[in-house]
């Protein structure tokens, strides 16, 4: 299962469905927005690892929303997707902090490339090596196999799941609803204490006594892996 959150920005409900089911079926977690802000809203709140970006937006443009996020300080990957397709307009998308311009109309085989290569040139979420690290945790995304100090942990695909999910971006808060949604779906109904029930999990296999801690509370919000003191 990929963990990859993905945020399609477009104001076209049929552009939308249409990306969110082919990227869905490569496996990545596919949310919507159809204004620019309802888009800043989102990408203020969660960690999004893609952000997929119309130009023409019906309050303000896609140029807009990234000159905002990068103003805040917010380093996400953009994908500008426009039918501009000016020089002096690219120049524009991506001066304002846009990492890659599409034109419409575009092949799916050519976005879904470029996705690809977006995310492997993202250090924070593609390791050189592959190896995810945070202290002494090291976990193979290929292989599934996770180890902390060089002894290796037995995680049941669920246990697998969140911890990657948290560790590609480690000393960042992920809300529960997020979390509950990468994960199970965004149309999953059930109790959100189930999250804590794996939260309990993974603390009992990663953090032996005497041991920093590894997965944060962060209470009123939800959960971060960043070393912390023993318990």
């Amino acid at each position: 299962m990929s963990s990859y959150r993905l945020l399609i920005v477009d104001d076209d409900p049929e552009l939308r469905n249409f990306l969110v089911t082919e990227l869905s079926v490569e496996g990545y977690s596919c949310h919507e927005a159809a204004t620019g802000q309802q888009a800043l809203s989102q990408i203020r709140a969660e960690p999004w690892d893609l952000i997929l970006l119309d130009w023409t937006l019906p309050d303000f443009n896609g140029v807009e929303v990234c000159r905002r996020m990068r103003q805040g300080g917010i380093s996400t990957p953009v994908l500008m997707i426009t039918a501009r397709d000016e020089v002096r307009e690219r120049v524009e998308a991506l001066d304002s902090g846009a990492d890659d311009y599409l034109t419409k109309p575009f092949s799916i085989e050519e976005l879904l490339a470029r996705v690809r290569a977006r995310l492997r040139r993202t250090g924070l979420n593609e390791p050189e090596d592959g190896i995810l690290r945070v202290g002494d945790l090291a976990m193979n995304p290929a292989s599934r196999e996770v180890s902390r100090g060089g002894q290796a942990i037995h995680l049941t695909a669920r246990e697998f799941d969140l911890l990657q999910h948290l560790t590609r971006q480690p000393n960042q808060v992920h809300e529960r609803r997020s979390i509950l949604d990468a994960l199970w779906g965004e149309n999953w109904m059930g109790d959100d204490n189930l999250l804590d029930v794996y939260v309990r999990y993974l603390r009992k296999k990663l953090e032996p006594a005497g041991q920093p801690t590894l997965i944060q509370t962060v209470r009123g919000v939800g959960f971060m892996v960043k070393e912390g003191p023993p318990r």
